[in-house]
């Protein structure tokens, strides 16, 4: 699709609005209406195709009067009545609504988008009779044409003017025909998918087993929330896996989170065990939550799998998170653990409980796993300047992993000291990308 520009300027010589923009995305409509506002000012003759107004060139210099709107002497065509629309003089605007509103709703419905960016008009005498046509309209308008009005109306809407549109549209959409807010459901528009998820939610126009289904696979946050609640407030001790299943098996922690929560009220507590390792903090909360409400100990169950053959990655992170400074020994435990994710986590988890021992925890700056050097990296950092000058520019020869570097350095800037411009000049030329960035950022400073 060629720029919006030159689609202005083309709808300007009679093409088709279908033609000159992508009718289905409501930054094309918003920004044809900026186009055509700006080619109006600027290069007044490339809108000089239509008279349909005035019997004369479209355009008229700013000292000049505006001359008679006469409508009955010729009738637009589309493509006119759109640049009319936009035009920048608010009288033209108006003329060309008072035009639009006479047409027939298969004449109409094309131009509506436009419409709708008018209720958001500056001008009084623009934007009221805007939101009055706009008003009549929209229950006429299809499955077919709802959704891209639909993403211009919640783009308009966010304006200054503009929340007169979006309350029509979401007026509608709790009256229409389910065919219409399924049109709107399945919108590319992310703004229109929230509004009509939420007003089939609170319509219970959606199956449960739909929800699910939505909640699990959707993409966008909101859509998750507003179907994984609708799952959920409809929850008993009679629902099975067919509802629940979807939310317990989403990649989305959101969704995970509304599932674990669920399991309580379908009386099945226990089943959140599973999930006290999970590896979303928000997912472990909500599954200690349902423990804690149905009286079980998830901190005992924690120890338990701590202290198993066989440790969850999460599990130590999980302990810290409802244990004690009591719990530091088994995670210290845990930091030469042969799984380099139960290292990792166990680290996380001294840095949560507070038990961090800089002397203890240093070695571990050395570890093969590029993941268990981050954490220790980020548990030391408060005692960076407790840290050994000589080891850290040891482990920042050329010789270590790029891990161990990259850390040595992080911890040697949190440290400062007057080596820490030294050993930022010997790295300026390094091989390693991210570290010589780092350094010659440091020298930029001095």
């Amino acid at each position: 699709m060629e720029d919006t520009t030159a689609g202005a300027v083309r709808l300007a010589r009679g093409a088709p609005l279908a033609s000159v923009i992508d009718t289905s995305d409501a930054s094309a409509w918003t920004g044809l209406d900026l186009a055509i506002r700006h080619l109006a000012r600027t290069r007044p003759s490339a809108l000089s195709g239509h008279a349909w107004a005035t019997g004369r060139r479209f355009h008229w210099p700013w000292d000049a009067p505006l001359p008679s709107l006469d409508l009955s002497r010729r009738a637009p065509d589309g493509s006119a009545l759109a640049v009319a629309l936009c035009h920048p003089d608010g009288r033209v605007r108006e003329a060309a609504l008072r035009r639009a509103a006479r047409l027939p709703p298969p004449a109409l419905h094309p131009l509506l988008p436009l419409v709708a960016i008018r209720c958001a008009d500056w001008s009084v005498a623009v934007r009221e009779p805007a939101r009055e046509l706009l008003r009549t309209a929209l229950p006429g308008v299809g499955a077919e044409a709802i959704a891209p009005l639909a993403a211009v109306v919640l783009r308009i809407s966010a304006r200054r003017r503009g929340g007169a549109a979006g309350a029509l549209l979401e007026a509608l959409l709790r009256e229409c025909p389910v065919s219409v807010l399924d049109a709107v459901l399945a919108s590319g528009d992310r703004a229109s998918r929230r509004t009509a998820h939420r007003i089939a939610v609170e319509r219970r126009l959606l199956s449960p087993a739909r929800l699910a289904a939505t909640a699990a696979g959707d993409p966008d946050v909101v859509v998750q929330d507003v179907c994984a609640n609708g799952v959920v407030a409809g929850v008993t001790p009679e629902t099975g896996d067919e509802l629940l299943g979807p939310l317990l098996g989403s990649k989305h922690p959101r969704v995970r989170a509304a599932g674990v929560t669920a399991l309580r009220r379908a009386g099945r507590p226990d089943e959140a065990t599973a999930f006290l390792t999970d590896r979303s903090g928000l997912v472990r909360a909500c599954a200690r939550y349902v423990l804690r409400q149905s009286g079980i100990d998830a901190v005992a169950r924690y120890a338990s799998l701590c202290s198993g053959a066989t440790v969850p990655p999460a599990a130590p992170l999980g302990l810290a998170e409802c244990g004690t400074r009591e719990d530091s020994a088994l995670l210290w435990e845990l930091t030469g653990h042969p799984h380099p994710g139960v290292r990792a986590h166990a680290v996380a988890g001294l840095r949560v409980l507070g038990g961090v021992s800089p002397a203890r925890l240093e070695p571990l700056l050395d570890d093969p796993a590029p993941g268990v050097v981050r954490e220790t990296a980020t548990a030391l950092l408060p005692w960076a300047n407790q840290l050994s000058a000589t080891d850290l520019r040891a482990r920042l020869g050329a010789d270590r992993p790029r891990h161990v570097r990259m850390a040595a350095f992080r911890l040697f800037t949190a440290r400062g000291g007057p080596e820490l411009r030294e050993v930022a000049r010997s790295l300026d030329d390094d091989a390693e990308p991210k570290l010589r960035t780092n350094a010659l950022a440091l020298l930029g400073n001095w």
